[in-house]
């Protein structure tokens, strides 16, 4: 048994599941989150989960961070907000800044790292005008503060975060000129693609944004057509009145921290890039930290409930909480749930990029 807490960072999905699993077992935990309140992207997401029963299929994103949370105190996990981690040193030594004033150290038993991904950017003539932000800035607005952005927007980016973002942005008031898309095809599920579908938006593939445009902020973008070489088409050229655009082109996992404890790391595009190398209990290549959610490679909030799940499990059983039994009984159920997010067309993609991931942590 620990005399030191298990410090989870990130109170969104991933970490308030490890957090659960852990002190379910026992384990003393503290939970640290730069928030000022938990739940993470949760509770910006107010459209219905999809899937099975047992992924909270039919339930909306908000009531699921309300139930994550429900449990948490009921549990009373020490959960500390407004507190940064600004770093890691040798020995699991966690040091934290606690509202931007007083600063400690934690020491930990076992680290689990769950700061999720940061919005990619995408630069054009006229993109630092006030009304472009990513879309997460918008759902953030609208969701969280009941601020709408604009009036009329143009989606760039044709993934599930641009077209749930434009859906959210419509109904709160918005229009939504148009989505953008690079690539010749949709990159979102079709179930929510067609919600936009239906309230006739328009989708151009194979476009993209030429400039933003505007005096003190925006009031017009010009979209270009692409050719087979993504190049801008000459005599493609078309301009729209909007005045908010909302950049929707991809998430980038967060790899300060486990790069600071020293975790080793690798590329995978398909999971938004560079990541913590870890394996399938979600250890990485430093045995007491793990990685889980956005940060071990960009999935959905469902996947990241699992993946904390699945570490905060074995975080527990490697500190002598669980016996071999429990421990493997609880991982392989949480890896049938896994797997089965990562079915269909969407889902393999990753499922692949995972095993990828998987192999190369187990040749080193």
């Amino acid at each position: 048994m620990a005399d030191k807490p298990v410090v989870v960072v990130g109170a969104g999905p991933a970490g308030l599941c490890a957090a659960i699993e852990l002190k379910k077992a026992g384990a003393p935990v503290v939970l640290l989150d730069e928030n000022d309140k938990p739940g993470g992207q949760l509770f910006k997401q107010i459209h219905k989960f999809f899937g099975s029963r047992e992924h909270k299929a039919g339930t909306r994103g908000f009531d699921i961070g309300t139930g994550l949370l429900d449990e948490s105190l009921r549990l009373g996990i020490d959960v500390r907000l407004k507190t940064e981690v600004v770093g890691v040193d040798p020995g699991l030594r966690v040091w934290a800044v606690e509202d931007r004033g007083r600063s400690y150290l934690l020491e930990a038993s076992r680290l689990v790292i769950a700061t999720g991904a940061t919005e990619n950017a995408l630069s054009f003539p006229g993109w630092t005008l006030p009304g472009v932000m990513t879309a997460g800035c918008a759902q953030t607005l609208v969701n969280v503060y009941r601020v709408l952005p604009g009036k009329r927007v143009l989606i760039i980016g044709s993934g599930n975060v641009g077209v749930i973002v434009g859906y959210q942005l419509m109904q709160a008031g918005a229009e939504v000129v148009g989505v953008v898309e690079a690539a010749p095809t949709l990159g979102g599920y079709g179930v929510h693609t067609a919600k936009l579908a239906r309230a006739g938006v328009p989708f151009h593939v194979r476009t993209t944004v030429a400039r933003a445009e505007g005096g003190e902020s925006l009031e017009r973008a010009t979209i270009v057509g692409l050719d087979d070489s993504f190049k801008p088409l000459p005599g493609t050229e078309r301009t729209l009145e909007v005045d908010t655009i909302c950049l929707a082109v991809g998430l980038t996992p967060s790899v300060e921290l486990p790069s600071l404890a020293g975790c080793a790391t690798t590329y995978v595009p398909e999971l938004g890039g560079r990541m913590p190398l870890h394996d399938e209990y979600m250890r990485s290549s430093v045995e007491e930290v793990y990685v889980v959610g956005d940060t071990a490679g960009v999935e959905e909030a469902s996947t990241a409930m699992e993946e904390g799940r699945l570490a905060g499990i074995h975080a527990a059983w490697s500190l002598g909480y669980l016996d071999d039994a429990a421990m493997e009984a609880g991982a392989a159920e949480t890896r049938r749930r896994l797997d089965a997010l990562r079915q269909g067309v969407f889902g393999k993609k990753r499922f692949d990029a995972k095993s990828r991931v998987l192999e190369e942590s187990h040749n080193r």
